[in-house]
């Protein structure tokens, strides 16, 4: 039960609420064909970020 807390409890922080928003976004832009090139990439720079900080904890735990 624990460890379910703690995963929602990281699942609600600022970097991890902004990656799942801008997922979405993408999802639904690509749905409709609209997704620029700007928004490509900050969107694969952040979840670049966010997937490379997980692994630097995972790594270090």
């Amino acid at each position: 039960m624990y460890e379910l807390k703690r995963r929602v409890s990281n699942l609600l922080s600022v970097k991890s609420m902004v990656t799942v928003i801008l997922t979405g976004v993408f999802a639904f832009l690509s749905l409709r064909g609209q997704v620029s090139q700007e928004f490509m990439s900050v969107y694969t720079v952040v979840v670049g970020f966010y997937f490379g900080t997980q692994a630097r904890k995972e790594g270090a735990a």
